[in-house]
């Protein structure tokens, strides 16, 4: 993935057929909040991962963020990925209910007073039991154990409808809009042709 500093122009833009964009929000949080970590569900259980297995960790990741779109870590060479996964400054939790694997939490403390949550999400299935709001609480209390002065996250258009506000309510505060371009990753065969249908496939022509 490539990134410019260069500003897009006023107006409308295209982009290419085949590729997908997306406007991107940039969230931070420069102290820790007030609000209090309330236990997790009963049931629910943030297990870290250590040496993840890449095929079952991809096979989570798919089932978290189909649905959104998420293709990094699907596009991503296996050295880099088990390089970013088992790297000290990085922890990557699997959300378990019982002992089923229902989502995926990762903190990357790579740079210096800064804590970026990279990942998070659930598998459809168990978006809208009310999870969401304890698991990120204990994240904002994993990040803010560490000596960090800005806790830091992403969202975007293709993420679900509620992503932005959630984070915002969690004492996130936006400050920055990017436009992010990418091959679309249901035409290179990275997920299947039928993932994230609110965005639409633009085809090349032949």
């Amino acid at each position: 993935m490539t990134h410019s500093d260069s500003t897009l122009p006023v107006g409308y833009s295209h982009v290419a057929p085949g590729h997908v964009a997306s406007v991107v929000t940039c969230l931070e949080m420069l102290s820790k909040p007030e609000t209090a970590t309330a236990p997790l569900p009963a049931g629910v259980t943030l297990v870290k991962l250590r040496n993840p297995e890449l095929e079952a960790y991809r096979a989570l990741f798919r089932q978290v963020g189909s649905a959104w779109l998420w293709y990094s870590r699907i596009l991503m060479e296996d050295e880099k990925l088990r390089a970013i996964l088992n790297r000290e400054s990085v922890e990557v939790y699997v959300i378990k209910e019982k002992e089923e694997d229902i989502g995926i939490l990762e903190l990357d403390f790579s740079e210096p007073d800064a804590c970026e949550l990279a990942f998070f999400g659930l598998t459809p299935n168990t978006t809208g039991k009310g999870f969401g709001r304890a698991i990120m609480n204990q994240a904002i209390a994993l990040a803010w154990s560490r000596p960090i002065k800005r806790f830091w996250v992403h969202t975007c258009t293709f993420d679900h409808p509620s992503a932005l506000g959630f984070y915002i309510r969690s004492g996130f505060r936006p400050y920055a809009v990017q436009v992010e371009v990418q091959e679309d990753p249901r035409l290179t065969g990275h997920l299947p042709a039928d993932a994230a249908p609110h965005i639409p496939v633009i085809r090349p022509a032949k």
